[in-house]
């Protein structure tokens, strides 16, 4: 799973991607402008006249002077070796890439892989009841903060009732902070998630069972 079933998750975490598409393409294009421009200094340009409108060697969207000054400052350049100037003007490219986009990916990658990892693991520990009792411990080792929010959304409940529930195996606070985890990670509630106990209507006829009602969104990590 690449991407958030909740749509205001989805959408940022799309936005987020395209942002950082965006970024590698255009650092991408400076540094082969970068290189294109240092091998255009470096290249040998006859010295028996000065660069003029016609030349194709002169560069482009500078004026006369300062397409005289960098000719000078790259005169040194290209009297050493060829190979080692090339070599140089190459590592100068890959560096005016690297830099820029290799600080958003530490940044944005990790975080991206983090979210994979565990939307892909709360869906299958989701399946079952001790996957939902490992949910639920999930949820209540979030920030203080958090547990008292999720404790809000619940009728008669406190962050400490939450606790003692799920040490004593209270399926209703099981299933609810099961719920916030998922909710929280920007994952639908599997419709085979139900508060254990019940049984279906045609063995009792007390009518079919019903899923765990939405708690609403949680901070994100």
């Amino acid at each position: 799973m690449w991407y958030a079933q909740n749509p205001g998750r989805r959408t940022r975490q799309l936005l987020g991607d395209g942002a950082v598409l965006l970024w590698t393409a255009l650092w991408t294009a400076a540094a082969f402008v970068a290189y294109r421009l240092a091998c255009l200094l470096t290249r040998p340009t006859p010295r028996t006249h000065a660069p003029s409108l016609g030349d194709p060697s002169r560069l482009p969207l500078v004026g006369d002077r300062v397409d005289s000054a960098l000719r000078a400052a790259a005169d040194a350049a290209g009297a050493g070796d060829p190979v080692i100037v090339r070599a140089a003007v190459i590592v100068g490219a890959v560096v005016v890439f690297l830099v820029p986009v290799g600080l958003v990916l530490k940044s944005w990658l990790p975080r991206r892989l983090r979210w994979i990892r565990q939307a892909a693991a709360a869906q299958e520990l989701a399946a079952s009841d001790d996957g939902r009792e490992l949910l639920a411990l999930r949820a209540l080792l979030r920030p203080l903060d958090e547990v008292a929010r999720m404790a809000y959304e619940l009728p008669d409940a406190t962050a400490g009732s939450l606790a003692e529930g799920w040490r004593g195996g209270d399926p209703d606070i099981i299933d609810a902070l099961a719920e916030a985890e998922l909710v929280r990670l920007g994952l639908h509630i599997p419709e085979q998630v139900y508060i254990p106990g019940q049984e279906t209507g045609a063995e009792h006829g007390t009518g079919p069972m019903e899923p765990v009602g939405s708690m609403g969104p949680v901070s994100s990590a």
